[in-house]
C-alpha cells in the first residue's frame, strides 16, 4: 500500500532532518493520483529559520515544482502529524482534498507543541487580541488592487 509506504518515507525523512537539528519530528509526501509517490519532505523551521518551513508546505512546494502546476487536485497528502492551521491552509489552496496524518493534535501537544491552542484562537480570534489583532487597514486603496486583477480576468487559484 502507497499510503504506508509514504508514511515509512515521511517519518524516515523527518528522524533525519529531527537527528541533524534542522526541524521538528514531522515529514510529509505527496501520492499523485495514480498513487505514486512524487515527493518527500520534512521540517525545516531550526535549519531555515523560517517558522512557515513545515512539512506540509514544503512537499506542497516541492511537489508543485517537480509537475510545474499550482493545483494538486487529485493528490494525496501523508503527514507524520495533523496539520497545524497554516499547513491546513496551505492543503486547501493547493487543492488537496485527502489528507492521511499519523499522531493528533494532543499528541502534538504533549511534547510542545502548540497547534492545538491556534485552532483555538483561531476559534474565538475576537478574545484574543492579546495574541493577535486583526485591523483592517487602507481597504479603499487595497480593494482597487483587486478590482484591477479582477477586470484583467487574472488566473484564480
Amino acid at each position: 500500500m502507497e499510503i504506508k509506504k509514504a508514511m515509512a518515507l515521511a517519518i524516515e525523512e523527518a528522524k533525519k532532518t529531527m537527528n541533524d537539528d534542522i526541524g521538528g519530528p514531522f515529514g510529509a509526501a505527496i501520492l499523485s493520483p495514480e498513487g505514486k509517490i512524487v515527493a518527500v519532505a520534512s521540517n525545516a523551521v531550526l535549519d531555515s529559520h523560517d517558522p512557515t518551513a513545515h512539512a506540509e508546505i514544503n512537499v506542497i512546494r516541492k511537489a508543485t515544482k517537480l509537475i510545474q502546476n499550482h493545483d494538486l487536485s487529485g493528490y494525496t497528502l501523508i503527514t507524520t502529524a495533523y496539520p497545524c492551521p497554516m499547513c491546513l491552509g496551505a492543503i486547501m489552496w493547493a487543492n488537496i482534498k485527502e489528507v492521511y496524518y499519523g499522531c493528533n493534535l494532543e499528541d502534538a501537544a504533549s511534547i510542545g507543541f502548540r497547534d492545538d491552542l491556534m485552532y483555538q484562537i483561531i476559534h474565538d480570534i475576537d478574545q484574543h487580541k492579546d495574541i493577535l489583532s486583526l485591523k483592517s487597514s487602507e481597504r479603499d486603496t487595497c480593494i482597487k488592487l483587486f478590482e484591477e486583477y479582477h477586470e484583467k480576468n487574472k488566473t484564480m487559484y
